[in-house]
């Protein structure tokens, strides 16, 4: 059993999509709409990439400039470099991202359980903070970790440890849930109880550390912890 449930933010608990998807609704946004799917995928894998490779090179910078720079290169690669106007709507919904519906009710059913609850995240602080005050779920978070503490990403153990020295608890005694798998093969070779989110149905990482659980949504995490 979990003492400490530990979730990734970004494409675990808030929906990454949903900046390119709401304002590709909006009025007079015609070109965005015909393109948001696919802006919003390339928008994600480089903002993955760039944090990946600033990890292995030692070149830490903020995640809010590592989602300005995967954004723009998205926008260019969608042929939207024409708009700032759209750049700044985008990322100003970047700070009010949804949580996924089951997610307040999944943590609630944690928390009356008596477990610890808490978000380690690329995100920078005040990223986190404002999407975790958008979506209405801090009153269930005992903590709020960023990388930002420790200046570099994940998958570095270096992130990893906070979990420890925040709870004071042991590797067997946390369940970590992110949706992306690189994320859970390196918690998972941590030593962390690893479920993967796995939304998209994608295949499992050819990573020599695999999920513990895999699961289409966050609905019956707490019968795993």
């Amino acid at each position: 059993m979990a003492r400490v449930c530990v979730f990734d933010a970004y494409g675990t608990l808030f929906d990454v999509a949903a900046a390119a998807r709401v304002l590709a609704d909006a009025p007079g946004r015609d070109a965005l709409k015909a393109v948001w799917p696919s802006l919003a995928e390339h928008w994600r894998l480089k903002q993955l990439q760039y944090s990946w490779l600033r990890a292995i090179t030692d070149e830490y910078t903020p995640f809010w400039e590592v989602t300005k720079d995967g954004l723009d290169w998205a926008m260019e690669k969608v042929g939207l470099t024409d708009d700032p106007e759209l750049r700044e709507a985008l990322l100003a919904l970047y700070w009010e991202l949804p949580a996924y519906r089951e997610v307040p009710v999944m943590l609630a059913r944690l928390k009356a359980a008596g477990k610890t609850c808490a978000i380690l995240s690329n995100g920078n602080t005040d990223m986190l903070e404002g999407a975790v005050d958008s979506a209405g779920i801090g009153t269930f978070l005992d903590a709020v970790l960023s990388v930002e503490e420790v200046g570099i990403f994940k998958p570095s153990s270096r992130v990893y440890d906070m979990v420890g020295a925040r709870f004071g608890c042991t590797k067997e005694d946390v369940l970590f849930v992110s949706s992306n798998g690189w994320d859970i093969a390196g918690a998972a070779g941590y030593g962390f109880r690893t479920v993967w989110v796995n939304r998209a149905g994608d295949p499992v990482d050819r990573l020599p550390h695999r999920p513990d659980h895999i699961l289409s949504d966050l609905t019956t995490i707490p019968e795993l912890a």
